[in-house]
């Protein structure tokens, strides 16, 4: 097979699904521990993540070809800088979860509309050239910050609590699902809906597994758990192949 028709990121399959939820709910955990377990805050937190995912990223561009631990690395880095970075943004600058959602929304909006315009698409299998890597980290980033926002907006300001926010968004992606196997819908519009919703379902689940029982959680430990997913996630990328996906299919 060419390599120059493999893209730099994987296929997408249950099992893709699988590890972005696990991912994006470690993300929750691991970003509330650092920023506020640690005592650290909101800034600190996202200075560190920011670093982080930054590094991952440049890391991925100048990789040859997909590694499954470095993607899954970077994917991580951006769910968990999406936790400190829209917490920071909700909380410490006082713009509310509302204002919060809606300034990211339009963020990622802008972001695939230019990415659209200045390579003429916007599917994930045509992520194989620096280019198309940079807008795809960046709708990425922005993605995961809007979808700890959204999570927070539908469970307290929307009163719906955590589980009821994990039921509405679950719901949202079986919708999603729905329309792939029994619609005519653009694969690419669905797999980045489907991508958008699976942070903010991520963001209550994993609130619910951490916060205090008064305010609707599990209370478990931000460590444990983070340490819990941290393996699910690596046996995952370990124990089952994961091939890259191609272009043009």
């Amino acid at each position: 097979m060419n390599e120059s028709s493999l893209s730099k990121v994987p296929e997408v399959t249950l099992l893709f699904w699988i590890i972005k939820i696990a991912a994006t709910t470690l993300g929750e955990t691991g970003g509330d521990a650092v920023s506020m377990s640690m005592n650290l805050g909101y800034l600190v937190g996202t200075g560190i993540f920011a670093s982080v995912f930054l590094i991952a990223v440049v890391a991925q561009v100048f990789a040859k070809k997909f590694h499954p631990v470095l993607y899954w690395t970077t994917i991580i880095a951006s769910t968990t800088l999406g936790t400190t970075l829209a917490d920071y943004a909700d909380r410490s600058l006082g713009i509310g979860y509302a204002g919060g959602t809606t300034l990211l929304f339009i963020l990622l909006i802008g972001s695939l509309l230019l990415w659209r315009k200045t390579l003429g698409t916007i599917s994930y299998e045509s992520v194989s050239t620096p280019k198309a890597e940079f807008f795809y980290w960046m709708t990425i980033m922005f993605s995961q910050t809007l979808g700890t926002a959204l999570g927070d907006w539908t469970a307290d300001s929307a009163g719906l609590g955590y589980g009821g926010g994990a039921i509405i968004f679950g719901i949202l992606l079986a919708i999603v699902a729905a329309c792939y196997f029994w619609t005519g819908i653009s694969r690419t519009i669905l797999f980045w809906s489907a991508f958008i919703l699976t942070r903010p379902l991520g963001a209550v689940v994993g609130d619910l597994l951490d916060k205090p029982l008064d305010k609707g959680g599990l209370a478990l430990s931000r460590y444990s758990a983070s340490l819990v997913l941290t393996a699910f996630v690596l046996g995952c990328v370990f124990i089952f192949r994961q091939k890259p996906a191609r272009q043009g299919h």
